[in-house]
């Protein structure tokens, strides 16, 4: 489906007045809701914390005429998925949130605190409660307005963003049955957190295990015919391989995070840690390295890891070694429909008076949930969310003067991409 930009004059329609003022009229309703569900804790492995919250936004989906369902997690050993689904005629919009967060019930971090009347406190205000709320804010605006009723929007809030169940495929396959339906996708991530940008394009992620082997020997006889370079140094040679041949490639990157090596060597991949035993008189016969690979797009995902399987393959005498990928998030390329998802949002920004929006760097751009859908959608754009600071830390803090111009500008980008369809 192909969209036009549009560039109309200030809120000129009589609707988008209306949803403007429902949606400052409301204001209040949404701070009391954020700090309703940031005072429930729902750590992505608590499940019944991570269902409590699904159940508030579930009331609030099914008020507004939603048929909501929540799909079990058990099958991917997470609390589940709440849907929520709107049919109506036009332009498809899905709406992409997650209810868990990175505190669970041991964490000190519990509870919404205001600091000021323009900030507070709390943990997942940010990331992303706060763009939940958005979501339900919005659609309330949008329905006051007498335009909800003539609009087709899905919505669907993960429980396990933070920590994606096993096995991702069942996991998200949910979230992308639903943007295969839809043509457009809109993700309520705070971003970088800053109300003048916004994300059409996130790296993707891979993670890599590099395990070598060499032969074990006395010191005294490295680089010996009958010896050779140990593991260790084969470990060396091919991570600066790894250096010399990507480290120029724009938007990737590539990160060993953790490294050991000896005469033997024991790797917990899962808690990302291990212990070694060697002695400097003994080469070393093993070596295992972790880390991972982030790519913008599937492309280079599959050029970089050509690259290194090349690097790896090269071995120094005496040594072998066995590179493994796991994919984990997909890239999302910053794709022409996704400039022109920005285009209609920074108009939409402007039209309210909240200024312009540019795109963020992918550079500052984490994984998200989006990733998943925006290869199957027309247009997708992602870090429209509540924005504040400090994330996923014990300081996390949400500016609250961005909840009604974030609400504003979605409710906006929403009744002008539904009157584009068809």
């Amino acid at each position: 489906m192909l969209f036009t930009i549009m560039l109309a004059a200030a809120l000129s329609s009589p609707v988008e007045q209306r949803i403007v003022t429902a949606v400052d009229r409301r204001n209040d309703e949404g701070l009391a809701l954020l700090e309703r569900v940031v005072n429930i804790n729902s750590g992505t492995m608590n499940l019944e914390g991570v269902r409590k919250v699904g159940e508030v936004f579930r009331a609030g989906l099914d008020a507004l005429g939603f048929k909501t369902r929540w799909v079990d997690g058990a099958p991917f050993k997470r609390a589940g998925h709440l849907i929520g689904e709107h049919p109506g005629p036009g332009t498809h919009i899905l709406l992409i949130g997650h209810l868990d967060t990175v505190f669970e019930v041991d964490s000190p971090f519990q509870k919404f605190e205001r600091l000021s009347t323009t900030e507070a406190r709390g943990p997942g205000i940010i990331d992303m409660k706060g763009g939940d709320v958005i979501i339900i804010q919005a659609l309330k605006a949008l329905k006051e307005a007498g335009a909800l009723d003539h609009m087709h929007v899905t919505v669907v809030m993960t429980g396990d963003e933070e920590s994606v169940g096993e096995p991702m495929d069942v996991s998200r396959r949910p979230l992308r049955d639903a943007a295969k339906a839809a043509d457009v996708a809109l993700g309520f991530e705070d971003g970088a957190g800053d109300p003048t940008q916004a994300v059409i394009a996130r790296r993707g992620f891979t993670g890599w295990t590099l395990r070598v082997t060499g032969k074990s020997g006395h010191s005294s006889q490295i680089f010996t015919e009958n010896i050779g370079a140990g593991a260790i140094y084969e470990a060396a040679r091919i991570l600066n391989g790894f250096y010399e041949r990507l480290s120029k490639e724009p938007l990737l990157s590539f990160n060993p995070g953790a490294i050991v090596g000896g005469t033997s060597v024991e790797f917990d991949a899962e808690q990302s840690r291990g212990t070694a035993f060697g002695k400097t008189n003994v080469v070393a016969e093993h070596a295992v390295v972790s880390g991972d690979l982030r790519t913008i797009s599937h492309e280079q995902r599959e050029m970089a890891r050509k690259t290194m399987m090349e690097v790896a393959s090269a071995h120094l005498p005496r040594t072998s070694a066995d590179l493994t990928f796991e994919d984990s998030y997909p890239p999302m390329p910053p794709s022409d429909g996704n400039k022109r998802l920005l285009a209609i949002y920074d108009q939409a920004s402007r039209d309210v008076g909240a200024g312009p929006v540019a795109a963020t760097d992918p550079r500052f751009a984490g994984a998200a949930d989006i990733a998943f859908a925006a290869d199957l959608v027309d247009m997708a754009i992602d870090g429209i969310g509540l924005m504040g600071r400090d994330d996923h830390s014990p300081r996390e803090t949400a500016d609250l003067t961005t909840l009604p111009s974030q609400t504003k500008r979605a409710a906006i980008v929403m009744y002008r991409l539904a009157q584009t369809g068809a």
